[in-house]
Order: C-alpha cells, then sequence, then structure tokens
C-alpha cells in the first residue's frame, strides 16, 4: 500500500507538472522558443520587479538545493539569469526532477524561461555539486496588466524529487 500511495504521488507531481507548462495554468511559467520575441520585445525600464528564489525539496530527496541569490530585480522585457545549487551528500547517484511555480499565479503566465535545468531530469553522482542555471524573462505585457498593477514582488520556486529510471512522462496530444 505504501509503495502505491507513494508512485501514485510522484506521478501526480509529474503529470501535473506537464499539464502547467503545457497550459501555462497553475502558477507555472509558460514554455516558449523565445529567440525572435526576445529580439523584439521593448523593456519597461520604469517597471522594476523583484524576482525571489525559493528552493526545497520532497521530504525522501536527500539533495542540498539552494539558490544562488536571494532575489535579483528585473524589468518586464529585460532577460535575467539566476543560479540555484544543488550537491548530492549520498554515497550512491541520485537523478532528480524539479517542478516549479510563479506566485502570485497571475504573473505565471508572464514569466518566460528560456533555459532551465527543470526542463529535464537532473543526475547528480555520489558527493557531486552543480550549479543549475534558469535564464528567463518576463515579458513585458506584465506591465500592462491591471491585476499585477501593483504587484512588484513575485516567488519563482521550485521543488526537486527523486525520479525513478526509466520512468517516461506521457506527452500530450494535441487534436
Amino acid at each position: 500500500m505504501t509503495i502505491l500511495v507513494g508512485g501514485s504521488t510522484y506521478l501526480s507531481v509529474l503529470l501535473y507538472r506537464l499539464y502547467c507548462q503545457t497550459t501555462g495554468k497553475g502558477g507555472q511559467a509558460v514554455l516558449e522558443e523565445a529567440g525572435e520575441k526576445i529580439a523584439s520585445m521593448k523593456t519597461i525600464k520604469e517597471r522594476f520587479i523583484t524576482v525571489n528564489f525559493n528552493a526545497d525539496v520532497n521530504s525522501t530527496m536527500r539533495w542540498n538545493f539552494k539558490p544562488q541569490q536571494p532575489y535579483i530585480k528585473v524589468s518586464p522585457g529585460e532577460t535575467a539569469l539566476a543560479f540555484y545549487t544543488a550537491r548530492n551528500p549520498t554515497n550512491k547517484p541520485v537523478i532528480g526532477v524539479a517542478t516549479y511555480n510563479v506566485l502570485p499565479f497571475e504573473a505565471g503566465k508572464y514569466f518566460n524561461k528560456i533555459q532551465c535545468f527543470c526542463f529535464e531530469e537532473q543526475q547528480l553522482n555520489p558527493h557531486e555539486e552543480v550549479d543549475m542555471p534558469v535564464f528567463f524573462y518576463l515579458d513585458p505585457e506584465y506591465a500592462e496588466d491591471p491585476r499585477l498593477e501593483y504587484v512588484n514582488d513575485i516567488v519563482l520556486s521550485y521543488t526537486f524529487f527523486e525520479a525513478k529510471e526509466g520512468m517516461q512522462l506521457p506527452r500530450p496530444s494535441f487534436v
């Protein structure tokens, strides 16, 4: 029974992550190909947003995981690079998968990741420590959303879970 509950919990996290990445709902950042959009977007220089970074690990995950900076200030339309550090203090290799969200939820649709460690599973060997980048931008439309008019602080939060080797996520089919 314990294995069944643990397995279903793990699977539900992965399915939720897949759903949120695909739809942009649930406070998840929307994934997109950014090339042309970044080249042509205008920076809203008179508006500064503080992006706070949070890091957690599931209770069964034994990694040490933390942001390298507590926050950064960015303007909508500006790209930014932040780093997290993960360390495997165990004597065996561990594969991790990260879920993420953006708070407040309304800001999630404007938070766009260009490159992120959360897009793929991460394997850390025994006692290995790595720096993991997150390259992102806030869509300039953030500054035009009346629900975010007075929201100048957002939180980017990650939680790492131990991945089971060989597990494949189902891909959504678009009709």
